[in-house]
């Protein structure tokens, strides 16, 4: 089998590389308790769709920093106890998509919920003002600002409100909820199940945003992870500041989130993914000390993994 990252075997047992910053846990205690003072202000608007079966909003919540945040809620029309919930997450500068692909989670009597992450291509807004770069790239917003105005700070914890939101529902049963997602959505659902550890079910494909000295080492920091390389380059071009900037980064790196994850989980990762290396998902996923399985597609890259979809809806039968 050809391999450009690690052997399979040291897969499993690989810690990442990335420096963990020393007052992590304190900065997550602070950011959760801002959460916490963040009363959601949740608005529903219908959205008609021809779905007899389903009842469709358009879902807005107050998310940290003053930002409006959306989703897109779908339940099913007749809910006679409260029942199972998927939180769905998208990849980096997509949206939420289209409602009809969430329909066949309320055929089976689930309510699906799905953000637009702030600044990306849905309707969440995304409250800005932070010094320092803001040409191209959500992993470095905020990176020469205080480090509580990282964005992807912001977003993880849109992600924890969301679930909030979403368990606090008619109709839901809140020791019910998934999460589910791949790239970006993969790195949001680990986000997720850490901030919010009600989370019962996580399902991570190729998760993004893990690891990021071990992007930069392998010389993948193109594609989704470019923007690591244009910081350096207008910033930091003879990379005195590397330790400083790989140590601030490991605020937002899920691969130390990983150990507050309760969910059972469910990663299924591409070996020839050059997108979100193997490895670096796999920093992630060895810290996770709950049960937890992975789903090797060995000859595919960051590409759709056949059977994925449906694997992850069965698993999701189980809430």
């Amino acid at each position: 089998m050809p391999i450009f990252d690690l052997p399979l075997d040291r897969l499993h047992t690989y810690l990442g590389r990335n420096p963990r910053p020393t007052d992590f846990d304190d900065y997550w205690a602070r950011a959760l308790a801002e959460l916490d003072a963040t009363p959601p202000q949740v608005q529903l608007v219908p959205h008609p769709i021809s779905a007899p079966f389903a009842r469709c909003w358009r879902l807005y919540f107050n998310g940290v920093g003053g930002a409006r945040i959306h989703a897109k809620l779908i339940q099913p029309a007749d809910l006679p106890a409260p029942g199972p919930a998927v939180v769905f997450f998208h990849g980096y500068s997509g949206s939420s998509g289209d409602w009809v692909d969430k329909l066949h989670w309320a055929a089976r009597g689930c309510t699906i919920a799905a953000l637009d992450c702030r600044g990306q291509g849905g309707l969440s807004e995304d409250a800005g003002g932070v010094k320092g770069n803001t040409l191209r790239g959500h992993i470095i917003r905020g990176l020469d600002d205080h480090e509580d105005r990282l964005l992807f700070r912001q977003i993880f914890l849109d992600t924890a409100q969301l679930a909030r939101v979403v368990m606090s529902l008619d109709g839901v049963d809140p020791d019910r909820v998934g999460a589910t997602g791949a790239s970006q959505g993969g790195a949001l659902t680990l986000a997720c199940a850490a901030l919010e550890p009600r989370i019962r079910r996580a399902a991570p494909v190729f998760p993004f945003l893990c690891d990021y000295q071990r992007v930069w080492e392998m010389d993948l920091a193109v594609n989704a992870y470019e923007e690591l390389r244009l910081y350096f380059r207008a910033f930091d071009p003879r990379h005195e500041r590397e330790k400083e900037i790989f140590t601030r980064l490991g605020y937002i790196d899920n691969q130390f989130l990983a150990p507050r994850i309760q969910a059972e989980t469910l990663m299924f990762t591409g070996l020839m993914d050059q997108i979100c290396p193997p490895s670096t998902q796999f920093a992630a996923f060895n810290r996770i000390s709950g049960l937890k399985d992975v789903v090797i597609y060995p000859d595919f890259a960051h590409e759709n993994l056949p059977g994925a979809a449906d694997r992850i809806y069965e698993f999701m039968a189980g809430l």
